[in-house]
């Protein structure tokens, strides 16, 4: 149920909360520019306006899921953070400093749930608004990165012993007596999997890796045979994807990497460092005079990069109700050389090139440190938010974060511009009251 709103601005007799705060703090600036009433009227449907207990402000989750992503921090970070910083406080519309946490960290997973991909993508549109005129340009750079999962890296003998494991923990709740659990059998297995370098241990390996995977199908046969038809259909689809796991082979499509995040695909990417990448494929547009993301979409397929603009260049068009013009790629959009009314360039060997074109291709190359910063300082390194949509929200989150963090960053030169022309108006007049002294400079 929604909460009702709180009306008080005054804290105390002489000021209030907002007369305390530095007004040309970064934050405190950018809470001024972002549309809050745009998250309030969209996201309240999704809340009832007579049942349940009252929930938290829509304002207040909507900052904290930016300040998780531009921060570069967890749920359970920013919810301890914010009842510690007087900026993200009034960022996310308190009237007064409020010492306590704001929410349970398990809110925000909720609230995400809630919102889904059409609001992830309702805070990248406003990031982009927020840019101003600088999102305002038709001639775009794109790339493609993979946005991996928080997994393991996966093998065989990984998946099986977590089949072992998961078929022992069924038959617990289940209350269903095995024949064997196999426990004790495992640890011995390993062992002798550890010492695969030794001599004559290679073999030994390979024939306990195949009773692993034996052990493995005779827990999923046996939990079939045992279950009641209730537990069959409760557990039916994990005891699917065992048997799925069991019998997929090296050359197989669409295997499975991952128990607990099926989903996953594997991407080869040709670098040198990781050979295989394990997650989902992000596709990324960004201006090319500024570089602000204006287009941030996730495919859990493993498409051509050039299979991923029509769908790339719609989302483009529908945030920011433009027409790209033309799109600057890298060899590996070799393909398609127009969408619609977008051309698509591609470096080639060509004698009659304008100098233009070849500074827009140069300047194409601006989209990699972006990449890099969306993993390393937004949180795409890794993503931990949990299926095919925590994809596309994590994708979209901290695209949204880099563009506010563009914005601040032109908050805090301005400042900064202000600070040393105060303090070069210092120095001119003390220069010009104590000319005899040594001249100062700035």
């Amino acid at each position: 149920m929604l909460s009702k709103q709180k009306r008080t601005t005054q804290i105390g007799f002489f000021s209030s909360f907002e007369d305390q705060l530095d007004h040309k703090h970064p934050l405190f600036q950018l809470a001024s520019i972002i549309s809050w009433n745009l998250f309030e009227e969209t996201f309240s449907k999704h809340y009832s306006l007579t049942q349940g207990a009252p929930a938290k402000p829509i304002r207040l989750m909507v900052s904290l899921l930016i300040l998780k992503q531009l921060r570069n921090l967890s749920d359970e970070s920013v919810v301890e953070q914010w009842s510690e910083n007087s900026y993200y406080q009034y960022f996310s519309g308190e009237q007064s400093f409020v010492p306590l946490t704001p929410c349970v960290p398990t809110e925000l997973v909720e609230f995400r749930k809630r919102i889904g991909e059409e609001g992830a993508e309702l805070i990248f549109k406003e990031s982009i608004r927020v840019n101003g005129k600088d999102a305002d340009d038709n001639n775009l750079s794109g790339d493609t990165t993979v946005q991996e999962k928080n997994i393991t890296y996966p093998t065989d003998d990984k998946l099986y012993k977590k089949i072992i494991t998961k078929c022992n923990l069924i038959a617990q709740k289940e209350d269903v007596e095995l024949r064997q659990s196999y426990t004790q059998t495992i640890k011995k297995l390993s062992i002798i999997q550890r010492l695969r370098r030794n001599k004559g241990g290679d073999v030994k390996a390979r024939k306990a890796s195949k009773k692993v995977k034996t052990i493995a199908g005779r827990l999923v046969r046996e939990l079939e045979r045992k279950l009641t038809p209730q537990a069959l259909d409760k557990h039916g689809i994990d005891l699917q994807l065992f048997a799925r796991v069991l019998s997929q082979k090296r050359s197989d499509t669409n295997k499975i990497y991952s128990l607990h995040e099926p989903q996953t695909k594997c991407y080869t990417k040709g670098k040198e460092h990781k050979k295989f990448e394990f997650g989902s494929k992000a596709s990324l547009l960004i201006t090319q005079s500024s570089g602000v993301i204006v287009g941030a979409l996730n495919f859990t397929e493993t498409l051509h990069d050039s299979k991923t603009l029509p769908e790339a260049i719609k989302q483009y068009e529908r945030l920011t109700g433009n027409e790209a013009r033309n799109i600057f790629l890298d060899r590996g959009y070799r393909g398609p050389k127009k969408i619609n009314n977008t051309y698509l360039h591609t470096p080639k060997p060509d004698k009659n090139i304008t100098i233009t074109k070849r500074r827009r291709h140069k300047r194409r190359a601006a989209i990699e440190p972006t990449i890099g910063h969306l993993k390393y300082d937004h949180r795409m390194i890794r993503n931990y938010l949990k299926g095919t949509t925590g994809d596309a929200i994590n994708l979209m989150l901290a695209a949204s974060a880099m563009n506010f963090k563009r914005v601040l960053n032109i908050f805090k030169k301005k400042m900064l511009i202000f600070v040393q022309d105060f303090f070069a108006q210092i120095i001119l007049q003390l220069n010009f009251l104590f000319p005899s002294k040594i001249k100062l400079t700035f």
